[in-house]
């Protein structure tokens, strides 16, 4: 009876938590695109100030770090800020568009962690009305079923031998 219970708490709480995913991963998505935009106006600031001295921008971020300290600190914090503008934009190519079971399969590609805590903070957990969100819970149902079923069982094979072995 307990293992029952235990296993009907795992499902509900798998079919809760991962019915959120496709509203969650949208927020985020978009949260995404904003700081893509964001991003790209910097870097295009910049691009804009190298061609106006005539340099590329590798030749600018090169100079910037042969010059005194906060010229250099500059070109460390605008090399990072290029590559995390590289970093997102690709993951904006493979999420912008996608429906929610792709956004799952791309699920790799929401990493930034900045991104995903500002989503988290704004997020707001609903009942899934959606077809998307029904699949979703659906399939947390199921993974909490499967993961407690697999965490009882080998509880019980762990325990099962230890009494076997004392009688």
């Amino acid at each position: 009876m307990l293992a029952k219970a235990l296993s009907l708490a795992g499902g509900i709480t798998g079919a809760v938590g991962l019915s959120q995913f496709p509203e969650f991963s949208q927020q985020y998505a978009q949260r995404l695109g904003g700081a893509v935009d964001e991003l790209s106006r910097m870097v295009s600031e910049f691009e804009a100030d190298a061609a106006a001295v005539g340099l590329s921008p590798a030749e600018a971020l090169s100079q910037l770090s042969r010059g005194e300290s906060l010229a250099r600190a500059r070109s460390v914090t605008m090399a990072a800020t290029i590559e995390r503008h590289d970093r997102l934009s690709a993951d904006l190519a493979a999420l912008e568009g996608a429906g929610p079971f792709t956004r799952a399969y791309f699920a790799t590609r929401m990493t930034d962690s900045t991104i995903a805590e500002r989503a988290w903070q704004a997020y707001k957990p609903a009942v899934p009305a959606t077809f998307e969100g029904v699949t979703f819970a659906g399939v947390g149902y199921l993974t909490g079923l499967l993961v407690v079923g697999a965490l009882l069982s080998l509880l019980r094979r762990l325990f099962g031998r230890r009494q076997r072995a004392a009688a």
